[in-house]
């Protein structure tokens, strides 16, 4: 088994993961920290719980976002596919 050390707000998390799996959640707690920071400039120092939360909704929100983008891009190829099957 794995660890990652993760810094956020000042704070370490020590997390356990599979092996290989530790360059993968360094990846996604750099997301998270570039998230958290825009937090604390927006907002200040609020508290880990309520700075982490707000980080989450809105990384929430940009992942239901890209997947409606991902939708319409599917929905849009599948409609080309269909019209070039037909020429053809």
């Amino acid at each position: 088994m794995a660890e990652a050390a993760i810094s956020l707000n000042g704070r370490m998390y020590r997390l356990s993961c599979g092996e290989g799996e530790d360059v993968r959640l360094r990846e996604l707690s750099e997301i998270v920290r570039a998230k958290l920071e825009g937090v604390v400039s927006e907002y200040g120092q609020v508290g880990d719980d309520r700075l982490l939360l707000l980080s989450a909704l809105l990384i929430a929100d940009d992942m239901l976002e890209a997947r409606s983008r991902v939708e319409a891009l599917e929905t849009l190829l599948a409609t080309v596919q269909k019209r070039n099957s037909a020429e053809d």
